[in-house]
């Protein structure tokens, strides 16, 4: 028997006609005798498994904060949030009416709802069986939206039009039931802003797999996997979300080794949007990230198969060890529109990759014994090092390829800078960023390898001054333009979507750098914990906590006077090392102590600029005299 569900697609939207309910079709005892038997039809492909990670659910409730009607008879609700999920209703009115509800992230210059950021047509609609108070949301369809555009009906109770009246309007964000982990904030709004941000588009885009955007294509592009791998596992225990995203890249592996662009690979593209390394390379660095965070070397030993094959694949592409095909350093700001690269070349980005893929390989051979494998990825990583070199670098001016800020960054994090040349190298990117008035140039790829290189090079402070930038292109530019959560393009672009995570890469700086908590399971176990907070700019207090696999760790610092004070929490049965910000160890003290004589710690060394101790597990306060 036909049921209300007229239609449901999970882009085009959901249909319901009320009047075709079946009461309690849903429930134990239902009698189904009168419905025809279920159709078998094939499948994509796969295997069908059980549910392996959280589920998804309605796990915050938006109220409408501003309601119009640009024009008679349209109704138009500002929940105030840019989300994932669906609108809920509560309406009365004649059976056979119907509703028509359109959802989208923006409003045209009406005042009506547009889609032109977010892909349509994708609408709800709703039949009344008109026996009171009715109350719906869609079950199998989602969209990614602030608006709510409402035709066919009225929101005066006492309208005379017959018109079914809307009586109450929620919008249900529906996203991973994954549990958080992670807590950061700052004395410094903006930053606090900017974390809200980039945490809200992670949430609206972690569902079954981590979509691009929640909306128009609802795809597990791959390079957001890895590249904002650490800011996700800082806020959100997802190793279960990781282990299933690495069987679905397993499952879309071809033959000769090919790891899509996206998986499970719903749709097949072509040219960089099926084969770009910077995206299929989560099939070797996202077991490798996860085992960072969690520890477990199941997922290693489980697709180390995948992982080789992959990068056996990539070696067959490259020509003398340089990989120059794929998108690149995707949404760069450069000339034109954003999308392909503009300012690096594609033999920096794949080939930066590539040979991170092989010291990640080399590492992850060496844990489960296969030290053959171990020899041949060692040997073929230097051979790329060194063409890489000679090909790409600019001995002259200490710079990569065009100069650009991914050119310089993505060499520095990934270890393809002798360490004679890393100093002028990352002077030139500092160089460069200043020359751009402290603004990113990098994109998709490039900005999460100048965080990571500025972040290990010890300037926080430049990354500091690129995130206090409220002028366009910046994260403070999209507050500015009342984006409330990430947008796709830097400049809020808005044929572009204003609800991607792909350049939030600020996040993982916001808990590693400026809160100092680097967290590491493949190190050995006094190196496991890292803490070196950056008291930068301004800023007078961070703090952030994260429920690591060994228990909470807690990092705090604060501004008092002359003084620093660094609060630190290390977990039962754990060790760590700490990198307090002082000049000389006779500057700090522990508890009042001088650290010579504190419990708990032992004074490793003192390098410039910081004072370096071991601590047992515990709660320490610091002070530092400056």
């Amino acid at each position: 028997m036909p049921g209300p569900i007229v239609l449901s697609s999970t882009y085009g939207g959901e249909d319901y006609d009320a009047r075709r309910e079946a009461k309690d079709w849903d429930m134990p005892g239902f009698d189904d005798a009168g419905w025809r038997p279920a159709l078998e039809v094939s499948g994509p492909g796969g295997v069908l498994t059980s549910q392996q990670i959280p589920p998804i659910r309605v796990l915050h409730v938006y109220e409408p904060v501003k309601q119009t009607e640009p024009e008679p008879g349209i109704l138009v609700y500002d929940l105030g949030q840019n989300f994932s999920g669906w609108p809920q209703i509560t309406v009365s009115g004649p059976a056979g009416t119907t509703l028509k509800l359109i959802p989208g992230e923006l409003l045209d210059s009406s005042g009506l709802v547009t889609q032109r950021s977010s892909g349509g047509p994708a609408y709800f609609s709703y039949t009344l069986k008109g026996n009171g108070e009715e109350t719906w949301h869609p079950r199998f369809s989602y969209y990614g939206f602030r608006y709510l555009q409402v035709e066919g009906a009225t929101g005066k109770v006492a309208d005379d039009s017959g018109k079914p009246v809307i009586l109450a309007m929620e919008g249900q964000f529906v996203h991973s039931s994954a549990p958080a982990v992670g807590t950061f904030s700052t004395s410094d709004d903006l930053f606090n802003r900017i974390h809200a941000l980039i945490d809200a588009a992670i949430r609206s885009n972690t569902q079954s797999v981590l979509t691009d955007c929640p909306h128009r294509e609802k795809l597990g592009w791959l390079e957001e996997s890895h590249l904002l791998g650490a800011a996700i596992m800082y806020n959100f225990e997802v190793s279960r979300l990781y282990q299933k995203i690495a069987h679905d890249m397993s499952d879309s592996q071809l033959p000769n080794g090919l790891v899509p662009d996206i998986a499970p690979e719903y749709v097949t593209f072509d040219k960089g949007f099926r084969d770009s390394p910077e995206w299929g390379s989560a099939a070797v660095l996202d077991p490798w990230i996860a085992y960072h965070f969690y520890g477990d070397q199941q997922m290693l030993r489980e697709h180390y198969d995948v992982m080789r094959r992959y990068v056996d694949y990539l070696s067959g592409r490259a020509q003398n060890g340089i990989i120059s095909y794929g998108l690149g350093d995707w949404y760069d700001i450069g000339p034109g529109r954003p999308g392909e690269s503009k300012l690096t070349s594609r033999g920096v980005t794949a080939t930066a990759i590539y040979y991170l893929d092989l010291t990640v390989l080399k590492k992850v051979a060496t844990l489960l014994g296969h030290e053959k494998d171990a020899q041949k990825y060692r040997d073929l990583a230097e051979t790329v090092r060194k063409q890489f070199n000679a090909r790409l670098f600019h001995a002259d001016t200490s710079e990569y390829d065009t100069g650009s800020q991914t050119a310089n960054a993505m060499p520095l994090a990934v270890g393809l800078v002798s360490e004679n040349r890393r100093a002028a190298v990352l002077e030139n990117l500092v160089r460069d960023i200043r020359r751009h008035n402290n603004h990113v140039t990098a994109g998709d790829v490039g900005f999460h390898f100048v965080v990571q290189a500025l972040t290990e090079g010890g300037r926080s402070d430049v990354l500091y001054d690129m995130l206090r930038r409220t002028d366009s292109p910046s994260y403070g530019y999209q507050l500015a333009q009342g984006a409330t959560t990430l947008t796709e393009a830097w400049d809020t672009d808005p044929r572009s979507s204003q609800n991607h995570f792909m350049l939030g890469h600020a996040e993982e700086w916001f808990y590693r750098g400026l809160a100092g908590i680097d967290f590491d399971l493949s190190r050995p176990v006094p190196e496991q914990i890292q803490i070196r907070p950056a008291a930068v700019g301004n800023i007078q207090s961070a703090q952030a906590s994260y429920k690591s696999a060994l228990g909470t760790i807690v990092s705090k610092w604060k501004r008092h006077g002359q003084t620093l004070q660094v609060e630190v929490t290390i977990p039962p049965n754990a060790l760590a090392r700490v990198y307090i910000p002082a000049k000389q160890a006779t500057s700090v003290r522990e508890n009042g102590k001088v650290l010579k004589h504190a419990n708990g710690l032992t004074l490793l060394q003192a390098a410039p600029g910081q004072v370096i101790c071991e601590l047992d597990s515990g709660t320490y306060h610091f002070e530092v005299e400056q």
